[in-house]
């Protein structure tokens, strides 16, 4: 009895002190890991929330770049800090991708999705397949073509083995029945600049990425991974059209470490969604071509949940890395 009595007590003095960090929360600043360098969705998504989110709570929201293994690094990084609300992180589906990509090959998982919860998905945006301007491929079919005579000879960028945009690609070369060249990078901002560049010939990247190096004809869009044909690219036609099931959605959401305190966790949600509701952030949004699909924890977990299935079932199909 007497060792029951001493459990309950710690049982209280454990629930109490949580609860005295819920009330005080926050009282120093908040880290937001981006685990991709500067310039991708995540960070381009990441900064401004964390700016207005900021404002909201009372104390600065530093983002801290994590690049490295299609965002693995980082996000292992996040799986391990305390779950005291002091560590959130802006993750992309890759999230889902990366445990099952190391244990294929042969690799303890750096971290498990269990040792995450989602706080709110702030995007979701379809992929766009590019080519440089100046690329002889006038249409997505002429690039099929040409892949199709000379298999792994068209080269891409994306941000790492496994990664989001190394996803998206392989989705839509499974359903060409082509084979191509992946080049990977640290984040989305490498990316972009490795076809600008000429280092790669071809990247699938959502719009808001890339919107300035359309509009100034630097990149030519081929091809759009949804069901529906962007209102910001309305002469660009789906993968649908074409006759490719490949749709893919480059979704950005907050998470934090899994066991924060409810107090807390729910402190994050309030803020989160009163900094995606605001007109800065939708303007800010708007001027990168990034629709706000905004879904609270609940379900955004459920959404979540059904992706990572679905990106399982990708990861399989690419396989092994050579």
């Amino acid at each position: 009895m007497k060792t029951l009595n001493i459990a309950a007590a710690a049982l209280l003095s454990l629930a109490a002190f949580q609860t005295a960090l819920a009330a005080d929360y926050p009282s120093r600043p908040i880290t937001m890991v981006v685990p991709f360098s500067p310039g991708g969705v995540s960070d381009t998504t990441g900064r401004p929330l964390a700016t207005l989110m900021s404002k909201i709570l009372g104390q600065p929201i530093v983002v801290e770049n994590r690049p490295g293994a299609g965002g693995g690094i980082g996000m292992a990084y996040t799986a391990k800090t305390a779950p005291d609300g002091y560590t959130i992180m802006m993750g992309l589906p890759s999230i889902s991708a990366i445990p099952v990509a190391e244990e294929m090959q042969g690799r303890t998982p750096s971290y498990s999705t269990s040792q995450f919860e989602g706080i709110a998905r702030v995007s979701a945006d379809p992929t766009v397949i590019s080519v440089r301007g100046d690329s002889k491929w006038q249409s997505l079919q002429e690039l099929i073509d040409d892949a199709k005579q000379d298999p792994g000879s068209i080269s891409f960028s994306s941000s790492g083995m496994y990664g989001t945009t190394h996803v998206a690609m392989e989705r839509f070369a499974q359903a060409a029945d082509i084979q191509l060249l992946h080049v990977p990078y640290g984040g989305g901002g490498e990316q972009v600049s490795a076809l600008l560049g000429g280092h790669v010939q071809a990247t699938s990247q959502t719009y808001g990425n890339t919107s300035q190096h359309i509009k100034s004809g630097a990149f030519r869009p081929l091809a759009v991974q949804s069901a529906e044909r962007l209102e910001a690219l309305p002469d660009v036609p789906t993968l649908k059209e074409l006759g490719l099931d490949a749709e893919y959605y480059l979704w950005a959401g907050v998470f934090v470490p899994t066991g924060m305190p409810a107090d807390i966790k729910a402190r994050l949600r309030e803020a989160t969604k009163e900094a995606i509701a605001s007109p800065d952030f939708e303007k800010v949004m708007n001027g990168m071509g990034t629709p706000i699909q905004y879904l609270d924890a609940p379900e955004f977990d459920d959404f979540w949940r059904t992706d990572e299935k679905q990106q399982v079932q990708v990861i399989k199909a690419i396989g092994p890395a050579s």
